[in-house]
């Protein structure tokens, strides 16, 4: 090999290089400042079908690769946020949504203003002085984006530069005209390096970058595209593997509908190129790569759609159900542990949207919490109290688990916003772990009225049942802020909280006169101003939940 092959093979891995690394920056740029769009995006998906192919479309278009949103769909299912019947729709959009790609590498052959060289630079050029000097991150994200654009399109001509020379070399000619006669071996191998490089649109953009040079006949490129649809599954098959059943039952959903579309396509131009051998040799341009890929795309929704359900039901033939090990069993007496998946991590505005979820659920159960234990005092139930102290195992494994997704969360690419409410999330299972330790005090006060045999006064029951109601709607009130992200819910928890502060002092007045007039004793005294203190410092964790809802606004 010359000294002029040396360079032009390190050209072109360079631009592949940086090809690939444009079109992660600008896609990470796009989903930034998207923001909380995405979590509006989240909530379509449980609506309607036809709508999830939209969102499918948007996202992929957003993030510029279907393997993402596929891989997302895997993680979104194997959560419980979806069923199987609205992932078929999603994953079709991921379908169309991986198009867009294609439309921006052709790009070239719309005119001499249109090709990467001419325009790059200047995107670069704004995009940098964006980045380093904006003071508004919007502004810094639009500058992202045009730094991954800028990049792309010269990785593209750094691709297609080092190609030039060797276009008219026999091996190109050579190469497709075999690919362009065997459509099963055209196939697996546009299969084959999508699964490669684990992405369709970056394998799409390659052969793209040969269309320009002229070295691509359309039968080879057609059957190769083909492939490439179907190597793009590959992602969220390996990601499906520690997932469970049903979210691998998505990841095959996938593979059918590719494939399905794949076969019926191939037969039908095999035809076509049969029929016209002139136009299966003849030599194909990105634009015309652009049009097939996208028609195909469109083509296959629009055929499989009507059988959504027939899809699912062959996937669930495949992947048979069987009875699972449940998670929880590791840990023994665990009510249920959060529901999260690694999976969603790779899209910080959906995994965000997720985790939040959970730490609802985990106020949920904090909130049940505090009647279970108050219950044991009421009742002075050994119950109850075994029952408060297996949600206290549960609360804690909540506390960790989340801890560790929101901690690898934060290692992500994060706006501000995002950063702050990732933080704020933190800091919410911290304070709903709290809430779990008070209620396991409140439950070691209600055991030791058991062992001494000893019950509280009546009196004291009923102040104790007057400010737990209190508090109950301090912590559902600040569970309901952080699930709806209501301000007014918020300032609501302050109010409540201000009562709670007057009923225990006041309680604590009427104990001092029970006491003195000798209807309740020293013991029980010291237990029911313990319980009184536990309620009062549950309040003050539900303030501060109410607190870091407020300040994201």
């Amino acid at each position: 090999m010359s000294i002029a092959d040396t360079r032009m093979l390190f050209q072109f891995v360079g631009g592949l290089g940086m090809f690939l690394y444009g079109m992660h920056v600008m896609a990470d740029g796009l989903q930034k400042s998207a923001g909380g769009k995405m979590k509006q995006l989240l909530g379509v998906l449980t609506n309607h079908r036809i709508l999830g192919v939209l969102v499918g479309t948007l996202v992929t278009a957003i993030i510029q690769s279907s393997s993402a949103t596929t891989v997302m769909v895997v993680g979104f299912v194997n959560a419980g946020i979806i069923n199987l019947t609205q992932a078929v729709g999603v994953i079709m959009g991921a379908n169309i949504g991986t198009t867009v790609t294609s439309w921006i590498v052709s790009m070239s052959e719309w005119g001499d203003m249109m090709k990467p060289e001419f325009f790059a630079p200047l995107l670069i050029g704004f995009g940098a002085f964006a980045v380093l000097f904006a003071k508004k991150e919007k502004n810094r994200e639009i500058g992202e984006i045009l730094v991954g654009f800028g990049i792309l399109f010269i990785g593209l001509s750094f691709m297609s530069s080092s190609i030039t020379p060797y276009r008219d070399a026999p091996i190109f000619t050579t190469a497709f005209r075999v690919l362009g006669s065997n459509p099963i071996l055209g196939i697996l191998t546009g299969a084959a390096v999508t699964a490669i490089i684990q992405s369709s649109s970056a394998s799409v953009g390659i052969l793209q970058t040969l269309a320009l040079n002229g070295v691509v006949t359309w039968n080879s490129a057609i059957y190769i595209t083909l492939g490439q649809n179907i190597g793009t599954c590959v992602t969220a098959l390996l990601s499906s593997a520690g997932a469970n059943r049903t979210a691998k039952r998505a990841a095959v959903i996938h593979l059918l509908f590719n494939v399905i579309g794949s076969i019926i396509f191939a037969v039908l131009m095999f035809v076509v190129f049969t029929m016209n051998p002139a136009f299966a040799g003849g030599h194909v341009t990105s634009v015309g790569i652009s049009i097939f890929h996208t028609i195909f795309n469109i083509s296959n929704t629009l055929l499989l759609f009507p059988f959504a359900k027939q899809l699912v039901d062959l996937s669930g033939k495949i992947v048979r159900e069987k009875p699972e090990k449940m998670v929880m069993a590791e840990i023994p007496d665990v009510l249920e542990r959060p529901q999260l998946d690694g999976r969603i991590l790779s899209s910080p505005s959906f995994a965000i949207q997720s985790v939040a979820e959970q730490v609802t659920r985990m106020g949920e159960i904090s909130l049940e919490h505090v009647n279970v234990a108050m219950d044991s005092v009421f009742n002075v139930s050994e119950e109850k109290i075994n029952e408060s102290i297996q949600m206290e195992k549960t609360l804690d494994v909540f506390e960790k688990d989340l801890t560790d997704y929101l901690v690898r969360l934060s290692h992500e690419s994060l706006t501000e916003a995002q950063i702050q409410t990732v933080s704020h999330l933190l800091f919410t299972v911290s304070d709903l772990e709290r809430i779990g330790d008070h209620c396991d005090n409140i439950a070691e006060l209600a055991q030791g009225l058991v062992q001494a045999n000893i019950r509280l006064s009546q009196d004291a029951l009923e102040d104790l049942r007057d400010i737990q109601g209190v508090v109950l709607k301090a912590v559902d009130l600040a569970v309901d802020s952080r699930r709806k992200e209501s301000i007014m819910d918020a300032k609501r928890v302050y109010m409540l909280e201000d009562d709670v502060d007057s009923m225990e002092e006041d309680m604590r007045q009427n104990h001092m006169e029970r006491l003195s007039k000798g209807l309740c004793s020293t013991d029980t005294g010291i237990v029911f101003l313990d319980i009184l203190s536990n309620l009062e410092r549950i309040s003050d964790h539900a303030v501060n939940i109410a607190e870091y809802v407020e300040a994201e606004k």
